[in-house]
This record gives structure tokens, C-alpha cells and sequence, in this order.
């Protein structure tokens, strides 16, 4: 297994592999300089944070978390347990994501799945372990994966950002779904995490108007 993204440094070094495959990715880093590291804390609270933001703003799902970590602190799987669903749904979070931190939770606190042991397997190991939870699926095991484990190869390719960032920066006739992401970016392995970081990057600064600093 390669070894994780934990720095710039590790940023610099897959912009620079990417760039000798991909033209326009040394472009990117040309115009707007290396892409953020992206990466947050692990473990329970890191993972029920990525649920939390699932097809939300980032600015509501901000305000979510805030609420609930007032509400349960520190926010452990058994802290969640025991503030029950009515707490959850006070915070702002719908049915379905109280039914998926939940699930999460007692999964945790079961044993049933082991969030250490995740940065010890592989990424289909640690994907395959995620995903067996009710309510995780593939996008959320990758994200985690990519941000709070680091994986330099993990490519989300059901993001729609990504994939629209894709058909910008690639100039595709129309955005990519996930088979074709998987195609496109087959050259850009070992580091399509660090692909996906400078599409995203791109993404943010064309939708949202963000300084390159700041995507």
C-alpha cells in the first residue's frame, strides 16, 4: 500500500507524476498553484462529519455539526447512542441521516467495525468495511478514505463536482458519469486522489468564484 498524502510536499510530488501524464493538470498548478491537502481527522467524529454533508451545503452541514457537537460532547459512538434520535433531529439532521449516524454508532460500539483497523487494509478492504454499513455508501467511503486516511489513489467517481470539474478542465462534450470517470482516469494512477484535488480545486474556484488559495 503507498504510502499516505499527509503533506504539501506529497501534494507537490503527485502534481508533478500528474502533470508529465496530463498536460492540463500542469496547466492547472500553472494558473492557480498546487490544490489544497484536504485532509480532516478520522475516527467516528471525522466519519459521522462526512455523513453529515452528504448532499448538503457545506455552510448548512457546518451548522448542523456545530449543533450536535454542543449537544454530544465529546461526540463518541456511545455519547450519540444515548442522545437518541429526537437530540439528532434537534440538531437539523433529517430521518435518513439519523438512521445512518445511528447505525453507524452501534456498529462502532459493537465492534462490528473497527475504524483503527481501517488505515492498516486496503482501500478495497477499508471501502468494503465502510460500505457494509447501513446508510455508507461508495462516495462516503471515499471520501473518508481520501481526506481523513489520505489515500493517494482513491478516485470518488460518483462526485458530481468532480465529474463536472472533469468535463471543464478535460473539455468533454458532456460530464462524465462514474464508468467514464473510472476510464479517464486509469493514466493517473497511483494519485487520482490527487487528481480529484486539483479538479475540485478548479470546481470551486469557477463556481464559487474562490482565490486559488482558498479552493
Amino acid at each position: 500500500m503507498t504510502r499516505p498524502i499527509e503533506t504539501m510536499d506529497d501534494i507537490a510530488a503527485a502534481a508533478e507524476a500528474l502533470s508529465r501524464v496530463e498536460p492540463r493538470f500542469a496547466a492547472l498548478v500553472a494558473d492557480a498553484g498546487l490544490p489544497p491537502l484536504r485532509r480532516a481527522p478520522g475516527g467516528f467524529a471525522g466519519l459521522a462529519a462526512i455523513i453529515v454533508e452528504q448532499q448538503i451545503s457545506l455552510y448548512a452541514a457546518a451548522a448542523i455539526l456545530k449543533r450536535l457537537r454542543e449537544a454530544v460532547s465529546p461526540l463518541t459512538p456511545q455519547g450519540l447512542i444515548a442522545a437518541g434520535p429526537e437530540v439528532m433531529a434537534a440538531a437539523g439532521l433529517s430521518r435518513a441521516k439519523i438512521a445512518s449516524l445511528t447505525a453507524l454508532a452501534e456498529a462502532v460500539a459493537a465492534g462490528m467495525l473497527d475504524l483503527d483497523a481501517l488505515a492498516r487494509s486496503d482501500d478495497e478492504g477499508a471501502s468494503a468495511a465502510l460500505c457494509a454499513i447501513r446508510g455508507i455508501g461508495p462516495w462516503t467511503a471515499d471520501i473518508y478514505l481520501l481526506t481523513c486516511l489520505g489515500r493517494p489513489d482513491v478516485w470518488p467517481a460518483g462526485d458530481v463536482a468532480l465529474q463536472t470539474a472533469a468535463e471543464m478542465v478535460l473539455e468533454l462534450q458532456q460530464r462524465p458519469d462514474p464508468r467514464a470517470m473510472l476510464a479517464l482516469a486509469q493514466p493517473w494512477r497511483p494519485w487520482r486522489a490527487v487528481a480529484a484535488r486539483l479538479l475540485w480545486a478548479h470546481y470551486r474556484r469557477v463556481k464559487f468564484r474562490i482565490a486559488p488559495e482558498m479552493a
